[in-house]
């Protein structure tokens, strides 16, 4: 009977699930980079690790970042536009997908500007512009693709991230396909968008691994 009662109500599981999901995305969204706390420092050191295997870092503060793409010496001024998830973002995406994302970092692929984006801060911005784009804070829904992901989420946990890895091999392929510098980075990031949401609208898309642009990752 037990086992009856459970399958007898899947809408009401489901919906329970997106919404423990929700809300502790929600709560990663909301912490914001706090240089004082160890696992935050932490957590640098990973992407330092993941990023540069083998590699020493001399400090949390130190020129050493600017390789990776931070605007200074100090990754932590950067955060402030997408907080800590912006971090954890790019740690997952340095350890999940490490050959795309290292492309990424030392933009192998394709003719290169010669005022390229900088890597990391670049995927501040990506954070920043998912965060957008689905709309995760407002009480009621107010777009679809806010509908689909949350859908997304109650098959994955790590629906946002897996996202924002198909955000940026998507960013830096339009990047290249528009000859792009600096400058107009903003557009790409637009255009980026534009494409993030007609994939997440394509009946077949169920998951983030439907996406077409999820074959770009490797």
């Amino acid at each position: 009977m037990k086992g009856s009662a459970l399958t007898s109500h899947p809408n009401s599981f489901v919906s329970k699930l997106q919404e423990e999901r929700l809300n502790r995305l929600r709560h990663r969204m909301k912490v914001y980079f706090d240089g004082s706390r160890p696992d935050h420092q932490e957590a640098l050191r990973a992407l330092w690790s993941a990023t540069y295997p083998g590699k020493e870092l001399h400090g949390l503060i130190s020129d050493q970042w600017k390789e990776m793409g931070w605007q200074g010496r100090d990754p932590s001024t950067d955060f402030r536009g997408a907080g800590f998830i912006s971090l954890e973002n790019l740690l997952f995406f340095a350890k999940t997908f490490s050959t795309s994302f290292q492309c990424l970092l030392k933009k192998q692929g394709g003719n290169r500007s010669t005022w390229e984006y900088p890597f990391a801060v670049a995927g501040v911005n990506i954070t920043f512009m998912i965060m957008q784009m689905l709309d995760l804070d407002a009480l009621k829904p107010r777009t679809f693709i806010r509908s689909v992901f949350l859908q997304m989420l109650s098959e994955n946990e790590w629906a946002f991230d897996l996202l924002y890895c198909v955000a940026f091999v998507v960013m830096d392929k339009q990047w290249l396909e528009k000859n792009a510098t600096y400058m107009e980075f903003n557009e790409v990031l637009k255009s980026t968008r534009t494409q993030l949401e007609r994939e997440l609208l394509m009946d077949d898309v169920l998951r983030i691994e439907d996406m077409p642009s999820f074959t770009l990752l490797c």
